[in-house]
């Protein structure tokens, strides 16, 4: 494994799992310090979403800040054809220290608020809406991530991402996930902001088709560009990769 792969590995785990951290432990303060339903939905999506930007502005530089298997699965598609790609065992380690970092923020979380630690929620999520919500919330993600690298706006990734999440606390029935590693990490702490481990896998598959629809979307309206060519060379495609 080469330094660089080692960074981006180590950056994914710490990334994803501070995701969840500020996840799970804004839930728990905020059932803590109110018991108005609105109020506890409204302090842990302004926290998530504030969170989310700071971490993908911390940590692009060091992994693309996916944070997130689906992301991670669309950008090893869209860019294994180009000068930019890498290896399915990269991609595969790579979402495994999102896992792996997902279960280890919600530990984290519920050890700093003397919460039960690794314990599996009791809290069932389900039923139509809900799945239909994860597949809207995903296939958004997706979109609003494919759609700002293939014209150029990346820059603009930490707040958009974190804006949509916020505004997907509210819009959607499932509080959105959208985020496979982050729904693993959540089976595993029975507070506010948890899952049960029944409700998961429905969750996933949910969070899958989502993430092709909305990649998809973005590819179709924005279709790669070609870069300019030196004198005498042929045009190229533009890579397709999330993050450099």
């Amino acid at each position: 494994m080469t330094a660089a792969a080692g960074r981006r590995l180590l950056a994914e785990f710490t990334g994803t799992g501070l995701l969840v951290a500020v996840v799970v432990g804004s839930g728990i303060a905020a059932t803590r310090l109110t018991t108005d339903g609105a109020l506890r939905l409204l302090a842990n999506s302004v926290v998530t979403a504030l969170g989310l930007a700071v971490l993908i502005m911390v940590f692009t530089g060091a992994s693309g800040a996916h944070f997130n298997p689906v992301v991670t699965a669309a950008d090893w598609l869209l860019g294994h054809r180009t000068p930019r790609r890498y290896s399915p065992s990269l991609a595969a380690a790579v979402i495994t220290c999102q896992v792996a970092g997902a279960i280890a923020g919600a530990a984290l979380a519920d050890a700093m608020f003397a919460e039960p630690v690794l314990s599996p929620s009791h809290h069932h999520r389900g039923g139509p809406g809900i799945l239909l919500s994860e597949v809207v919330a995903t296939a958004g993600l997706l979109f609003v991530i494919v759609a700002l690298v293939r014209t150029g706006r990346l820059q603009h990734a930490a707040w958009a991402v974190g804006a949509w999440i916020g505004a997907a606390y509210w819009f959607t029935a499932s509080t959105a996930f959208a985020n496979p590693a982050v729904t693993i990490g959540r089976t595993l702490t029975d507070t506010y902001a948890g899952i049960a481990p029944a409700s998961a896998p429905a969750f996933i598959a949910a969070q899958l088709a989502g993430g092709a629809i909305g990649a998809l979307l973005a590819v179709t309206l924005y279709p790669a560009q070609p870069i300019r060519a030196r004198p005498g060379e042929a045009p190229q495609d533009e890579p397709a990769q999330l993050a450099s």
